[in-house]
């Protein structure tokens, strides 16, 4: 539990001191987004003042994370386990992805930042060797960091080949990124959620720690690889998520960019993916796959009827046209976050007290 502490902690201080230092470098050399123009009646007026705010505060975000997690392993002087670095690979692999987009946003000043082909391209490559990675390097037990079976709350009888395997993984971290992404609209909307996504792995992760040796007997029956360490990760992640956030919220000195978006993104998938909880990546990602919706919904309504579903898409902007003030949606949004983690929870923790 002190690992679990320290790593939260310590990415919390590292957000929280040196996310002022980014905002002062952009400022200083005016590197802020370039604001993608749109008809007055078409954007809320509360997005008018943000032009000139620096973005790319991904980068303290990501490195809050990777700090933290590598000094909680040397204070406590224990090396990082396979399963945490893989995650790590995967979070810092789709952050510099961003990372790429956020340049040419800020320093070639194209609103569009590279060809969404170009991103996507870019996701998958990394998604794939994180899929293939986390098949191999068994340990004694024989476990993987990945199951290459299906997984709800544990591994279910589904076991795919490595080729269905991988592509199943490209689905989940392609779908968690952009979701993550799209819900990045609104000062503290994304890293709030983010947050509360990555609470909710803290204690699915250290019960299955706290629980394993009780499974050991039953030969197979459920094994997480290395969950004590993922729940250090998710809590360096959670951590960092919500010390950005004090100077994230509204009115936000900085925005994540594309680089926090993708990276936390990544982040919740290697943590679905290796906690064996996939399929409830749909409730403690809740919030990001209702914004989704939201997006394939509009785009469908207007194809396919001619009509759209919102004014505009993604929901959160519908809301605003309503004229709901900013920061009631976020806070609303966060209520939704929360309320479908806790469903979530329950129910991971209702299997395991049906079958324990």
């Amino acid at each position: 539990m002190r690992l679990i502490v320290l790593a939260g902690v310590l990415s919390l201080a590292i957000s929280l001191l040196c996310t002022p230092l980014l905002i002062k470098f952009l400022r200083g050399r005016n590197y802020s987004q370039a604001i993608r123009e749109s008809r007055p009646d078409e954007l809320y007026p509360e997005h008018t003042g943000k032009k000139g705010t620096p973005s790319m505060g991904g980068l303290a975000i990501i490195g809050a994370v990777v700090g933290a997690y590598v000094l909680t392993h040397l204070i406590v002087w224990q090396a990082p386990t396979t399963s945490g670095l893989l995650a790590m690979l995967l979070f810092v692999g789709l952050g510099a992805v961003g990372c790429a987009d956020d340049y040419l946003k800020i320093f070639k000043k194209r609103a569009t930042g590279i060809r969404a082909r170009t991103k996507l391209l870019g996701q998958a490559a990394v998604a794939v060797v994180f899929a293939v990675l986390a098949a191999q390097f068994p340990d004694a037990s024989g476990q993987t960091p990945a199951s290459q079976a299906i997984s709800i709350v544990r591994d279910t009888a589904i076991v795919l080949p490595l080729i269905v395997f991988v592509l199943w993984i490209l689905l989940l971290v392609l779908g968690t990124t952009n979701a993550v992404n799209l819900t990045d609209g609104l000062d503290g909307l994304a890293s709030g959620a983010a947050g509360i996504a990555f609470i909710s792995y803290i204690l699915v992760t250290l019960w299955q720690f706290r629980q394993m040796t009780r499974f050991d007997e039953l030969d197979g029956y459920y094994t997480v690889r290395d969950p004590l360490d993922l729940a250090v990760f998710a809590a360096a992640c959670a951590g960092a998520c919500f010390g950005f956030l004090w100077h994230n919220t509204s009115p936000a000195r900085i925005f994540m960019g594309d680089t926090g978006s993708l990276a936390l993104g990544g982040a919740i998938s290697a943590l679905a993916i290796m906690s064996r909880t996939e399929l409830l990546l749909v409730l403690f990602g809740g919030l990001f796959v209702i914004i989704t919706l939201s997006v394939i919904g509009q785009v469908g309504s207007y194809k396919l009827l001619g009509r759209r579903m919102f004014r505009m898409a993604p929901l959160h902007h519908h809301f605003e046209l309503l004229g709901w003030p900013e920061v009631t949606i976020v806070v609303r949004f966060w209520i939704i976050q929360g309320s479908c983690v806790l469903l979530g929870l329950a129910i991971f923790y209702a299997d395991w007290i049906g079958r324990g």
